[in-house]
Formats: structure tokens, C-alpha cells, sequence
């Protein structure tokens, strides 16, 4: 038995025709003791007296997926979005760790003193574990190692506004002081890379029309920014991260600069791999995201990107809000998919349809965002690491109906979508948290940077 377990300690045993694990998909039977990963066994193996057997079939028991971007918007805004519905709706979609953004709660986790409030009021609602994000602002360097010790998985920040005065962005200049401060204590900055200036020259025009919107963000504005941010953390020799990647246009300059050697990390999303911008009807706001959903050809890109390696994960991006704020006008509507339940089975039939494998959504949606925020104990099936799993029924397909949807408000640009991907049950440390869409009470833990 892996971890120092020993056999008397394993008290489940889960039994696949098909586990994924960092070997590949075999069948097998994946011991459990004390909330962890004792051993992956062979598929025949007897569990040792006192274990539940729990044999799932042909369903492929895949890790817990880990989801570093979600803005749950608690407190402050909790109508738009909470901690116990943005996990209720995490689980049901087989995500058993996510990391909550640091902007649209009240207040901004821009100190440790409001990491404290956060967490106050994340502890009893979470039902999987929950990690954090600091925020990197103007006016909060100081503030920066103090978060950072108190256990935030790194720093978000805005290069164009943010949507929310709370928190404003960062110019070249605050850009290159925090870097600096973050890069001094082996710190992590994660980026909304939209250049102000490029946005200010794009044309702007109010109403329901997609393409005018789309065009008041253009490609441009990604790139230039994501251009300066490669400069300055070769500068500092800092680590970096991309978010919410859009444009395709920055994936050779996003090469180049890994092929140099810049500590640079890069996601996209499953609205930008699945949806178009061809596809988006005037006035469907619920599509209206910043960077937009671009177009076919792009899409195809990215999709190249992310199984050349250039694109490291896939994350949700979950920003939730109220529907009146989702006007008919791109020009005034909030700006954010809700998509936290969906993001598995919307990437898997988007995958199978170009070849791609349940090994390949393991990777972006598990292993690597796991990486990104050295959760060491979560993003793989092995020996070890916490007894975090998705069990799917990966041929079965449903249409996605957003009342069923577990996130707060019920806005979806997946509404009518026929999907792949059925989430059987899911599993927290060798609990079972979710079963056939039925949610046990909350057992997440609150995460901090190194445990």
C-alpha cells in the first residue's frame, strides 16, 4: 500500500473497467484509507476485510477535476453567486477542488484581513475543498507577502478595468512593482491580459448585435498585453499566467517565449473551445464574455495550442450575475459565462468530435490546473494523493435544462445543447458527495497554499 497505508486501514475500494491514471486508462481497483489513495490495485484484487466494494462498471473513474478559476462573488454579492451553490453546482459537475478569484465579493480578498472574511463565510457552505486567490491592485504591494503567507495560491490581476471599481487595474508600472514583490517570495501572478489602450482605439457601438461587440475587442488588445506581460516577467524572471486565453493569435508568441525559457502558464476556457462566435445571436447576452468568444477558425487554433502543449489547462471561468444584469445590449451587459456545472461533458463532446481523449480532459482539467497551484495531493489517480474522483458515463448524453443547473442564477449560454459527458458521482476524499445529481450535506475543506 502506497503513503505508508496499510491494509487493515482501507476501508473502500472503487472498481472501474476504466480508471484513468497517469499510466492510462486500465481497468482497475483503487484502494482507499483514511481519505486517500492507498494503492491502485489490480481489477480482480480482493478488498481486504472491512472494505465496501463500490463497483461502478464500464464508467471511467477519472480524478477530481480542479477548477483554478471561479469567481464565487461571496460575500458582498451573493446574490449573483455563493459558496454553497457554486460548490453544489462544482460537484454535480465533477469538480472536487476549485479556487475562488479574488474581485466581485465585498470586499476584494486584497488583504489578509479580507481573506479572513472570505473564509468566514466559505467554511460551512463548502462541499468540495476551496482554495483562494489573493488580489494584486494598486494601491495593496505591501499587502502582498502578508497575503501570500497566509496561504492565497497567488495573485490576480487586471490590465485593462476589471468591470468592478473595487478592484482597479494594474498600469506597466504598478504591473512591474508587483511583479517585482510577487517574483522576490517565489510567488505566482495570474493575468487578465487585455491592453487598455488597444481597447480604447477599438470601435464602440451600443446594442444587440454580436459582431459590433466583438469587434470592441479585438485580438489586439490580447496580444499587445499578452506581449508586455512576456517582457516583464523575463524581466523579473517571474511566473506568470495567462488567463482565460481567446485570441490564437498569441499562441506563437506564447511558444516562443517557453521554448526561451520564460516561467510562463497559459488557460482557456470551455466557452472559447466549444462555442462561436458564429454562433451567438443578437441580443444573447448570456454569450457575452471578456475576451469575447471569437470565431470558428480561432476556436480551431486553440484547439491546436492545446494539444501541442502551448495552452497548458482548461478552466471555467465561472462569472455568475443576477439575469437583469444580463441586458440585451452587449454594450451594458454584464460580461460572464456561467458554466461551472457544465465545463466536463462541454469539453469532452467537443474532444471526442476531433479525435481527442478522456486522458487528454484528465490533463487539462485535472492534472494540470492542479499543478498550477501545487495542489500536490489532488489532479491524479495515484497512490497518495486525496481519494478525489468523477465517475462518467462518457457515451451517455443529455440536453443541458437550466433549471436543473445547481448555480445560483440559472443563465446559461448552454441552454438547449446536447451534451456528452453524464456525471455519475462524484467523491471527496472517499466520501460520496454526489450521486446521480443527489448532494450530500457539505464536507469541503478550506485550502491553503502548500497543504
Amino acid at each position: 500500500m502506497g503513503g505508508g497505508a496499510r491494509v487493515s486501514d482501507v476501508n473502500l475500494v472503487l472498481r472501474s473497467t476504466r480508471v484513468i491514471t497517469p499510466e492510462g486508462t486500465r481497468a482497475a481497483s483503487v484502494a482507499v484509507a483514511d481519505g486517500k489513495i492507498a494503492a491502485v490495485l489490480p481489477y480482480g484484487a480482493e478488498p481486504p476485510p472491512g472494505a465496501r466494494l463500490e463497483d461502478v462498471g464500464d464508467d471511467v473513474v477519472l480524478p477530481g477535476l480542479v477548477d483554478t478559476h471561479v469567481h464565487v462573488n461571496d460575500p458582498g454579492r451573493s446574490e449573483w453567486e455563493g459558496f454553497w451553490t457554486a460548490t453544489r453546482a462544482a460537484a454535480a459537475g465533477g469538480i472536487t477542488t476549485l479556487l475562488d478569484m479574488p474581485l466581485n465579493s465585498l470586499p476584494p480578498t486584497t488583504t489578509a484581513a479580507h481573506l479572513g472574511t472570505k473564509r468566514a463565510v466559505a467554511r460551512t457552505k463548502a462541499h468540495v475543498d476551496v482554495g483562494f486567490w489573493g488580489g494584486a491592485v494598486p494601491d495593496n504591494v505591501r499587502e502582498l507577502r502578508p497575503l501570500y503567507d497566509a496561504g492565497v495560491f497567488g495573485f490576480k490581476c487586471f490590465l485593462s478595468p476589471s468591470g468592478v471599481d473595487e478592484f482597479p487595474e494594474l498600469d506597466q508600472d504598478g504591473l512591474s512593482r508587483s511583479l517585482a514583490e510577487i517574483a522576490g517570495f517565489g510567488g505566482l501572478l495570474i493575468v487578465h491580459a487585455e491592453d487598455p489602450h488597444e481597447l480604447a482605439r477599438a470601435p464602440r457601438r451600443g446594442g444587440p448585435a454580436y459582431a459590433d461587440f466583438l469587434a470592441s475587442r479585438p485580438r489586439g488588445a490580447e496580444n499587445t498585453a499578452i506581449e508586455n506581460l512576456l517582457a516583464q516577467a523575463a524581466r523579473y524572471d517571474a511566473r506568470v499566467h495567462v488567463l482565460h486565453l481567446s485570441s490564437s493569435d498569441a499562441l506563437p508568441l506564447i511558444a516562443a517565449a517557453k521554448r526561451d525559457g520564460v516561467r510562463i502558464t497559459v488557460e482557456s476556457c470551455p466557452h472559447f473551445l466549444t462555442l462561436t462566435a458564429e454562433d451567438v445571436p443578437d441580443g444573447a447576452t448570456e454569450f457575452k464574455c471578456c475576451p469575447p468568444i471569437r470565431e470558428a477558425a480561432n476556436q480551431d487554433a486553440l484547439w491546436q495550442g492545446l494539444i501541442d502543449g502551448t495552452i497548458d489547462c482548461v478552466v471555467s471561468d465561472h462569472s455568475p450575475c443576477t439575469p437583469d444584469l444580463k441586458t440585451p445590449d452587449f454594450a451594458t451587459a454584464w460580461g460572464g459565462i456561467s458554466s461551472l456545472q457544465l465545463g466536463l461533458p462541454a469539453i469532452w463532446t467537443e474532444a471526442r468530435r476531433r479525435g481527442r481523449s478522456l486522458e487528454d480532459v484528465v490533463r487539462w482539467m485535472s492534472t494540470a490546473p492542479a499543478a498550477l497551484a501545487g495542489l500536490t495531493r489532488k489532479g491524479a489517480i495515484e497512490a497518495g494523493r486525496d481519494a478525489d474522483f468523477a465517475v462518467l458515463a462518457p457515451d451517455a448524453s443529455f440536453t443541458v435544462d437550466p433549471a436543473e443547473l445547481y448555480h445560483r442564477n440559472q443563465v446559461t449560454a448552454y441552454a438547449g445543447r446536447n451534451l456528452y459527458g453524464v456525471v455519475r458521482s462524484t467523491w471527496l476524499r472517499g466520501t460520496r458527495i454526489v450521486r446521480d445529481g443527489v448532494l450530500t450535506e457539505p464536507t469541503g475543506l478550506l485550502l491553503e497554499r502548500n497543504n
